[in-house]
């Protein structure tokens, strides 16, 4: 399944998400399935889940059913059972496979109010021409330092077809990056830390970051949805 998380709604943690998405299961009288031993689980597996505060369009879980279903049947009750903003946009019989085997790299819109586009190709041109770009971030292990430019496939500034969300009346540069899944992963807030490392880039305001895709890459450097393996032909709805 595909789902999105959107404006406030960017806000909700994984886990969170995680406890909303089990009540909307149960509301919805889907028929899941459940781990065994002492304490069965439900059996959902999510890919990838992007960070907290950040909004996305290509967010994916599986889940295991006793029994089979329709999928836009079991698409619109659960997006139906969610809150506006957590919305269910996809969903596909799984043909086999692992989900997260097909999750190789995310296409990210990282929207930088009050800078101007200008400086903001400066610092990406220093960005790209580096060999390497080291960050720091705290993880659950500490504090690590690591390389931002490695995973990076391609960040480019472009120039918006419509006016930024929340933006009004003042410079707007608008980052497009694409990304491949790297241990430790490179998020967003690493891509602008080493923005800053190359280029002292401070944006005075908070980004605003969405998650475009995320999926397998294609020999072009596009991003395929991992859904599309399993489709047979028929088109399940979005909303």
């Amino acid at each position: 399944m595909r789902y999105a998380k959107r404006g406030p709604l960017r806000f909700t943690s994984h886990r969170d998400f995680a406890r909303a998405f089990e009540r909307a299961l149960r509301r919805a009288g889907v028929p899941i399935a459940f781990s065994q031993g002492f304490t069965p689980h439900p059996k959902i597996s999510y890919a990838s889940a992007a960070p907290t505060g950040v909004a996305s369009e290509a967010e994916y879980l599986e889940i295991g059913l006793r029994e089979e279903v329709d999928p836009e049947q079991l698409r619109a009750a659960l997006d139906a059972a969610l809150s506006p903003g957590l919305d269910v946009l996809d969903a596909v019989v799984a043909g086999g496979g692992s989900l997260a085997d097909r999750i190789e790299a995310s296409h990210w819109r990282i929207e930088l109010p009050e800078v101007d586009p200008g400086v903001a190709q400066r610092a990406v041109s220093a960005f790209t021409a580096a060999d390497e770009v080291l960050v720091e971030r705290m993880t659950k292990q500490g504090r690590r330092t690591f390389d931002a430019r490695s995973a990076v496939i391609s960040i480019d500034v472009v120039t918006p077809t419509e006016t930024p969300s929340e933006v009004a009346a003042v410079p707007c540069a608008i980052l497009e990056l694409v990304v491949r899944q790297v241990t430790p992963s490179v998020r967003p807030d690493d891509v602008l830390s080493g923005l800053r490392v190359v280029a002292d880039l401070e944006p005075p305001v908070s980004p605003k970051v969405i998650r475009l895709a995320q999926g397998t890459l294609t020999a072009q450097g596009a991003i395929a949805d991992p859904l599309d393996a399993d489709r047979d032909g028929a088109s399940i709805g979005e909303r």
